[in-house]
């Protein structure tokens, strides 16, 4: 089944990706050869959002519509119709298995959809929202591993869904405050599987793959196997979380704590540290210019503790989940918090796995300084809009649509069983 693309107006699809320390929009236009050519940047420092939740609707609003009106300034076009993440709501999945009756005929467009859309209607308890309902992969009388059951024929189709559900409220204080900016949402995204999306190449899908998504607030991970997104995860863990670190153990001020880690952080301890010396300036006495001075060892022995807890806490959840061994030994690590030097050795170590660090690799028109870990995100949003899979699905015939009224549903009683 095809997924109805998120219809581009003038040609265009628009991508928001609303992080804890910064916002960045992505417009792009769909090229003739189905990919998308960036043609509008806006990126500006978060406001109104922690852990990637909305803290203060007013902020946040102000931050989303500046970002948008900057890129769309470059773009030279308006928008209205975006695509965004979601990376707070605590995004929790499961894969669930759902069955209908086929009466041995040939599998059709209609059976598929009728499971399909069973699945997609699993929504757990009031308090969470489904975000995504991804089919991984179909089974036919018990049979499992079908890709596409169409054309075949059985007693029972059945289809396993990932089901990836966040918190109710966080999820509703998003979609307002998008709503405020005068924009429409046309789909969610949980972060890990937007970056998936962008960064990773077809072979590293089909064979497994962990995604690691190091934002400012949180660190968020998504399996990849057989060519779809099998498990997502989010620790409240960020880059944030190592500035605040610095700046408390340092007694310094957070922007000089966040330049310090963007200058002399690294994650791997060297001999060399002990002779190195950075000024620290101090809380409330950067006018007078005191600052001290500390050996770079000091920062690294701050710096990397914070970190080894990060990526044990991503260890200790995916072999909670039971897919450590499904995704294999490899890891792509993206997002902004993963360009600090000596992350990638460090998480090798710490997962006991192949690391490498993952780019947006699917979109026209990223200039270097857009092209990086950071964001991988808003990249992979605009491949989302466009990528073919049904994930939930749409009706694809006027009959399809909720029959209402005894003749309808009798209808559609026939229509299922006969």
């Amino acid at each position: 089944m095809k997924k109805p693309r998120v219809a581009p107006r003038n040609g265009l699809i628009a991508a928001i990706d609303i992080g804890t320390s910064k916002i960045c929009c992505f417009i792009a236009r769909i090229g003739d050869d189905g990919r998308p050519s960036v043609v509008g940047i806006g990126h500006h420092i978060s406001r109104g959002v922690r852990g990637g939740a909305i803290i203060d609707m007013e902020q946040a609003e102000m931050a989303i519509l500046t970002t948008v009106h900057a890129a769309e300034q470059m773009a030279g076009e308006t928008i209205q119709d975006v695509v965004v993440n979601l990376s707070g709501g605590y995004p929790a999945s499961q894969t669930v298995g759902v069955e209908v009756p086929i009466s041995g005929r040939e599998i059709g467009d209609h059976d598929l959809h009728r499971v399909l859309l069973q699945g997609s209607q699993i929504n757990g308890s009031h308090e969470r929202r489904l975000i995504h309902s991804i089919a991984v992969g179909y089974s036919i009388d018990g049979s499992k591993g079908i890709r596409d059951p169409r054309g075949m024929y059985g007693d029972r189709l059945g289809v396993d869904m990932h089901v990836v559900t966040a918190a109710a409220g966080a999820v509703k204080n998003l979609t307002t405050c998008v709503g405020r900016c005068h924009l429409d949402i046309k789909a969610l995204v949980v972060s890990p599987y937007a970056a998936g999306l962008s960064t990773l190449v077809d072979d590293e899908m089909d064979l497994g793959v962990t995604v690691i998504d190091m934002g400012a607030g949180t660190t968020t991970l998504s399996v990849f196997f057989d060519g779809h997104a099998v498990f997502t995860d989010s620790v409240p863990i960020g880059g944030g979380h190592v500035t605040n670190d610095i700046a408390r153990g340092l007694s310094t001020p957070l922007v000089h704590a966040e330049r310090m880690k963007t200058l002399y952080g690294n994650c791997i301890a060297s001999p060399a540290d002990e002779r190195e010396i950075i000024h620290v300036p101090q809380v409330g006495e950067e006018e007078s210019g005191l600052t001290n001075q500390v050996p770079k060892s000091i920062l690294i022995g701050v710096i990397q503790p914070r970190l080894e807890e990060t990526f044990e806490l991503v260890r200790s959840r995916l072999e909670a989940s039971g897919f450590d061994k499904v995704a294999g030994r490899r890891v792509v690590l993206t997002g902004g918090a993963s360009q600090l030097s000596g992350v990638r050795e460090l998480s090798a170590l710490v997962l006991d796995k192949q690391v490498r660090m993952g780019r947006p690799i699917r979109i026209h028109g990223l200039a270097d300084a857009t092209n990086g870990p950071a964001f991988a995100t808003a990249a992979g949003l605009l491949t989302y809009a466009l990528q073919s899979e049904s994930e939930q699905p749409k009706p694809t015939r006027s009959s399809d649509i909720q029959a209402t009224g005894v003749m309808g549903r009798i209808g559609s009683w026939l229509r299922d069983n006969f």
